[in-house]
């Protein structure tokens, strides 16, 4: 049976936890952002979880699962 290759795009945006969990950065906050209001750039700011409905799909492009 040959390799499972893993999802290139999956690859650079997505990176796991410690525990499992998949981590993101946004998606929004790197361009046009003189429209946007302070706030919402403040927001975008940092990374976050991914829901658990979709890391079962995310792990898999991962080659995880």
């Amino acid at each position: 049976m040959p390799k499972q290759k893993t999802n290139s795009s999956a690859k650079k945006r997505f990176t796991l936890t410690g525990t499992g969990k998949v981590k993101y950065n946004s998606a929004y906050a790197s361009h046009l952002l003189t429209k946007k209001a302070t706030k919402r750039k403040r927001h975008l700011r940092g990374s976050r979880l991914i829901d658990e409905t979709n890391e079962k799909m995310v792990k898999r492009l991962l080659g995880l699962r």
